[in-house]
């Protein structure tokens, strides 16, 4: 019978397993907390009114207003925070290079929004992401640019299929863009043309722009380790030195990486609604935030199947299937629900 052999870890090796931990019960408290708060929010609705006011003071201090609103915006930043220190952590055990610098940023911002909005719990992930980033600092050299990540894009990059699939991209952008000025234009009157002209192209664009992420993110991730495996190359990656979480992160980070480029490619056509007024450099940079988390979540959605399943295109067919119910399926679920509430409402209202 075979012995197995446990290697002792390394210091270096401890110091980013004891880094990874720090960051992994922050995310913990963050998800309870995150589950706390929606467990006050039955209760408050049920019989507690009270309760609600007295959270939301205390997580909240300094927001003027409403108790509902604050809940829900101490749950969101909990959950914001969850996502984050989960990142960190596998960035951390991928040994990253990004990963020390993006620490110290999430303690900055709860450090912001506990000095400017009074968002006590952010201390949570204040102490955690602080003893996660002074344990790195201690380690700084274990951390690298992914050396799989450059590979991957050496390799997209050189191929002609990358700037065909740019060139088309923003092709089809520039295209739309034309043809909903030319339909604004004509429909508008002269005194309203330029707000409502560059609000509606504005829209269009970024609505295409979120319709073809739908479509690429998965593409680009959902074969990034099932063709590994069908090409019998995977043995190979596991034989080098890398951690397994560099195996990941190394095919996210060059496929997201390309998902960025167009995005910053198409911002020059989302600019040219501000030569027509009615949209502010907030809605530009929120828009851009909003594609930037959907392909982020798209693209970690294709690669989680491309890692279970062996091959390509179930990975593929699995991606688009929950892709498309969380796009569309999950709306028109809750356009639904909501129909048949606000409809009971009326009934009861016209009953009383």
């Amino acid at each position: 019978m075979t012995e197995i052999v446990r290697v002792p870890l390394s210091l270096r090796e401890i110091r980013l397993n004891r880094t990874a931990s720090y960051l992994r019960y922050g995310a913990i408290i963050n998800g309870i907390l995150a589950v706390g708060i929606l467990l006050i929010g039955a209760l408050a609705g049920i019989n507690m009114p009270d309760l609600f006011t007295t959270t939301a003071n205390i997580t909240l201090m300094r927001y003027s207003g409403t108790a509902d609103t604050a809940l829900i915006i101490v749950m969101l930043i909990a959950l914001a925070n969850l996502s984050a220190l989960l990142v960190l952590m596998i960035g951390v055990l991928a040994q990253e290079f990004w990963s020390p610098l993006a620490i110290w940023l999430v303690v900055a911002v709860n450090s912001y929004l506990l000095v400017v909005y009074g968002f006590i719990p952010a201390l949570i992930t204040i102490l955690a992401a602080s003893a996660a980033g002074l344990t790195a600092m201690m380690n700084l050299s274990a951390f690298r640019i992914n050396p799989l990540m450059l590979k991957e894009l050496r390799e997209r990059m050189r191929g002609a299929r990358a700037f065909v699939v740019m060139s088309v991209y923003l092709a089809l952008m520039s295209a739309f863009a034309v043809l909903i000025f030319l339909i604004e234009s004509n429909n508008s009157s002269a005194t309203s043309v330029t707000g409502a002209l560059g609000r509606n192209v504005f829209r269009g664009i970024i609505g295409l722009q979120l319709l073809l992420i739908v479509f690429i993110a998965p593409a680009f991730t959902a074969g990034a380790i099932s063709s590994e495996r069908e090409r019998k190359t995977y043995d190979l990656l596991q034989i080098t030195l890398l951690p397994k979480p560099s195996f990941v992160i190394g095919k996210l980070e060059s496929a997201l990486s390309y998902i960025f480029l167009l995005l910053l490619a198409a911002i020059p056509l989302q600019s040219m609604a501000f030569l027509f007024g009615g949209v502010t450099q907030d809605e530009l940079i929120v828009a851009f935030v909003i594609l930037v988390v959907t392909a982020i979540m798209l693209g970690t959605l294709g690669m989680y199947f491309s890692t279970t399943v062996d091959r390509t295109l179930t990975a593929s067919v699995r991606a688009y299937t929950i892709t498309f119910a969380l796009t569309v399926g999950l709306p028109l679920v809750l356009g639904l629900v909501i129909s048949i509430l606000n409809q009971l409402f009326i009934v009861d209202q016209v009953n009383v």
